[in-house]
């Protein structure tokens, strides 16, 4: 979807989420791995069984070896701080982006979408663009043809209506109560400063409601609540009850506009990483080496003096600054020691991760093609409520992408499998004929079940808590910083916003070296 700016043209246009990553040189030269030191080998090979952890030492200790934390690393080696280690729990890195592979393409069940052009929606993303660009991954234009018809489902009624750049939501009634409510959101968003929406002239008012409270207030048809609606769960993955309009406010300033948020071709959907988005954080490793450690979930942190210890399952790591970069619900895992602040505890009690299972049906080809068929949908019944054509640019295999996302996503985590495909190929059918059911492949991933991430795309403050515990968010804990894409205040649950935060914070660390 995509909401243009502009007095009564704004219109709105479709989202389109797929992230990719050439396997290009893993490269611009850091310095090799000399630094940290062990009394004995890593180990770094999958699924090697060592005696115990080892103790070693290095300047800085990064706990996550997602985007946020690998940039850290990175940046902190290019600046002469070879002496960094990395510790990811999962048995590869990547966070929140994850690229798998099916009938020869590669398939992103993470993160995908990136913006590469600044245009009047707001700015690019450039920190990860040009992440990607220094270790060899390259971007394409995200699918969408000259011409072609979008899909409405709305009622039990499919209708088409002719794909155009700035026009992409179905004609009819409601449209400009939609529009409307669009322009007062972007409105609002502009007097809140991101980099502490808390002290916004509205602050408490704001904070003090949920987006489903100011969205009966402010749209007067059941299509405008329907879009604020689809808006929460394809951007936060949650349902408008359950987020601040405040969180909704400052993350729309993080973007430059709404727009910017839900656009393609001109927005954060624009473009798509070659080979897949996970292949940037894979090409960021090799290039760090041996100080990446993987299958080593932290345990305690520990503060002392002028040293800061990392206890992990493979590594306990000595160290003069430790910065984690994770989501900030999952840090309630560590024994921090001394304990949290009580607000920075607090803050993580209130802050949830959204709710969404990414799935791909894989076709022999893009059969809704041959009907001049965009592949986008909107609809007002799930558990896929919207679709984008995912296929690679080559157009082989056909793929078609969607997200079962808040409550939908909540209701079929607990199901099996076989009725989560079931239920998804026939939404595909509903919206592009029977074909749609003659999937050669299904690939999905419930970030719900993820033990390292526990959801996605990001975490997501409930009212009160952002104007309560925001300054906590990003403020050092002696020794430890904060990273993570939470922690943005410019592309704030985006991959750019992960890689910004882990610039942010190896920064905060050579400043105090």
């Amino acid at each position: 979807m995509r909401f243009v700016a502009g007095g009564s043209d704004r219109r709105i246009t479709r989202r389109t989420l797929v992230g990719t990553a050439a396997a290009g040189a893993a490269g611009a030269a850091l310095p090799k791995a000399a630094g940290a030191h062990s009394d004995a080998s890593q180990g770094e090979g999958r699924g090697k069984q060592l005696r115990g952890p080892k103790k070693m030492r290095a300047d800085v200790v990064v706990v996550g070896g997602g985007l946020a934390g690998l940039t850290t690393a990175r940046r902190l080696v290019q600046h002469g701080v070879s002496s960094v280690l990395v510790l990811e729990a999962r048995n590869r890195v990547g966070g929140r982006t994850f690229t798998k592979n099916a009938h020869g393409a590669f398939v992103d069940v993470g993160g995908q979408w990136v913006k590469t052009q600044v245009n009047s929606y707001g700015p690019a993303q450039d920190r990860i663009v040009a992440l990607a660009k220094e270790v060899g991954v390259q971007t394409f234009r995200a699918y969408y043809p000259d011409s072609g018809q979008d899909v409405s489902y709305q009622k039990g009624i499919r209708t088409t209506y002719p794909w155009q750049p700035t026009a992409e939501l179905p004609p009819g009634p409601g449209l400009v109560d939609a529009i409307t409510a669009i322009a007062k959101l972007d409105n609002m968003a502009s007097g809140v400063n991101p980099q502490a929406p808390w002290n916004a002239a509205n602050a408490a008012s704001y904070d003090g409601q949920t987006l489903e409270t100011w969205k009966q207030n402010n749209t007067t048809s059941e299509f405008g609540r329907q879009l604020i609606d689809l808006a929460a769960q394809a951007i936060f993955a949650c349902e408008s009850r359950d987020i601040s309009l405040l969180y909704i406010l400052f993350y729309i300033a993080s973007a430059g506009t709404l727009e910017n948020l839900i656009s393609t071709p001109s927005g954060y959907q624009e473009s798509r990483f070659v080979g897949g988005s996970q292949q940037v954080s894979i090409n960021v490793a090799k290039a760090l080496g041996k100080r990446v450690i993987k299958n080593s979930p932290v345990r305690r942190i520990t503060q002392a003096g002028k040293n800061v210890t990392v206890e992990s399952d493979r590594a306990i790591v000595t160290a003069k600054h430790c910065v984690v970069a994770m989501t900030p619900a999952l840090t309630a895992g560590i024994d921090f020691r001394p304990v949290l602040s009580p607000l920075r505890a607090q803050l993580i009690q209130r802050f949830p991760m959204g709710s969404v299972i990414k799935v791909h049906a894989i076709y022999d080809r893009p059969f809704w093609r041959d009907d001049h068929l965009t592949g986008f949908t909107i609809s007002d019944q799930g558990p896929c409520r919207v679709t984008w054509d995912n296929s690679p640019p080559s157009g082989s295999p056909g793929m078609l992408v969607s997200f079962l996302e808040g409550d939908d996503a909540r209701h079929y985590s607990g199901r099996p499998a076989g009725e989560r495909r079931a239920a998804v190929l026939d939404c595909f059918a509903r919206y592009f004929g029977a074909k749609a059911k003659n999937a050669v492949d299904y690939v999905e991933l419930d970030w719900l079940r993820e033990p390292w991430s526990r959801g996605c795309y990001v975490g997501i403050m409930p009212p009160g808590v952002m104007l309560s515990y925001g300054p906590s968010l990003r403020g050092q804990f002696g020794r430890v910083h904060w990273a993570g894409t939470e922690t943005a205040t410019q592309a704030a649950g985006y991959m750019d916003g992960a890689v910004r935060s882990g610039e942010h914070a190896a920064a905060e660390v050579m400043a105090q070296l």
